[in-house]
């Protein structure tokens, strides 16, 4: 037993680092990057900001394909080659001498997050853990918290230090040297044997698409994806127009990554007690409590703070909740199959964000969202009717009755 807590602990902590550095060399690399780009090559903010969307649409794209490789060979090599592609992607990025070439980095490095970060941990979770992953997938999501924490501070030194191109290079060295051999050496060679955890297992089953609970998680996934990322964008532009000073937005916006954490810890305390079912239903009323109280006037602290739990929620629910519902045997590609919607509308936000800022102002776009964050409270509502399906019922019997 203690070997084996061991071994899991090794793996997890594996992954941790993993995504901290994969997340902050790739998704928030542009929040300090931006600008040191701009000066240095006067290329248009618009185009330097496609970066992360030309990313998204590339990791949407291989989505469904990583499922399914990881269903077949595990994740080890999987990750491996996700590290890999990061590595290149940001070799090129740092070399790039003009807008296409740097784009075409993007979309290299995104072909990598759609392989490395969080869905393609949670499908390796799932295939070596089985329907005890839950507590795993908490776990990592509290190491992914810190990602922005630690890799913004790191970034901009290394800016000070040895420019954008400079930090490009080394993030690029980084995963050849250390995250890729992490990958290499510390993650199974293996999957474990399924059938052994789950004796009534039965791989290869047709991913669920006829069943109503696969289209709310999809529901679910994609309109808080598109709703995060233009939040994401939007956030210190919308309340400016509030009246508050650009220092403060930043400071309020910094409240989001603690709350996040923060709603992480709770769930890690009281999750396993419950259905990640009703994970999903805090996760999803939680965010929209935000959008409300920052649509009434509601202290902003306590709404972005609601809202940022809420995040952090969701992203152990995402990882948690197809597992509760189809099992372990086919979970990496229904996390695939899962995770191609969302990304691809995560791609989108930014620009459609931008085009109803500039058309309707942030007040009615912060009304639309708030709008649209009932979507998910009203499919995460009626997956509480239909979690006892059929295809979960196998899973149900390892959890906790509600």
């Amino acid at each position: 037993m203690t070997r084996a807590l061991s071994d899991r602990t090794k793996v997890i902590s594996t992954l941790g680092v993993v995504q901290v550095f994969a997340w902050g060399s790739t998704y928030y690399l542009l929040t300090v990057l931006i600008e040191p780009i701009l000066r240095d090559t006067g290329w248009p903010r618009g185009a330097i900001t496609a970066g992360i969307s030309v990313a998204l649409l590339a990791s949407g794209a291989v989505a469904m394909r990583v499922g399914r490789l990881i269903q077949v060979h595990g994740g080890r090599p999987v990750l491996a080659g996700a590290m890999t592609l990061m590595a290149a992607g940001l070799a090129l990025m740092a070399a790039a001498p003009n807008v296409p070439i740097f784009l075409s980095a993007w979309a290299v490095v995104g072909v990598g997050m759609g392989a490395g970060l969080y869905d393609a941990a949670f499908s390796t979770l799932g295939r070596l853990y089985g329907s005890s992953a839950r507590r795993a997938i908490t776990v990592l999501t509290l190491w992914g918290g810190f990602a922005s924490t630690v890799c913004w501070p790191i970034s901009a030194w290394l800016v000070e230090v040895v420019g954008w191109r400079g930090t490009c290079a080394i993030y690029a060295a980084f995963h050849l040297l250390v995250t890729l051999p992490l990958c290499l050496a510390l993650l199974p060679r293996e999957a474990r044997n399924l059938a052994a955890l789950i004796p009534e297992a039965v791989s290869g089953r047709p991913i669920p698409t006829r069943d109503a609970r696969f289209w709310l998680l999809a529901a679910i996934g994609t309109v808080k994806s598109f709703t995060n990322a233009t939040w994401s964008v939007l956030l210190v532009s919308i309340l400016l127009t509030r009246g508050v000073t650009t220092a403060e937005a930043v400071v309020l916006g910094a409240l989001i990554g603690p709350a996040q954490v923060g709603g992480r810890v709770v769930e890690m305390a009281l999750g396993g007690r419950y259905h990640p079912v009703w994970t999903t239903v805090a996760a999803t009323w939680l965010v929209g409590l935000g959008f409300l109280g920052l649509t009434l006037d509601i202290p902003t602290a306590v709404a972005l703070i609601a809202y940022g739990a809420g995040n952090g929620v969701w992203s152990i629910a995402q990882g948690a909740m197809p597992l509760a519902m189809f099992g372990p045997p086919d979970y990496p590609s229904i996390m695939g199959k899962l995770a191609t919607p969302a990304l691809l509308a995560a791609a989108a936000a930014p620009v459609i964000g931008g085009v109803l800022l500039d058309a309707f102002g942030g007040e009615k776009v912060l009304l639309a969202l708030t709008l649209v964050s009932v979507v998910p409270i009203v499919c995460a509502v009626a997956l509480l009717r239909l979690r006892r399906g059929p295809t979960g019922q196998a899973c149900h019997q390892t959890l906790m009755t509600d």
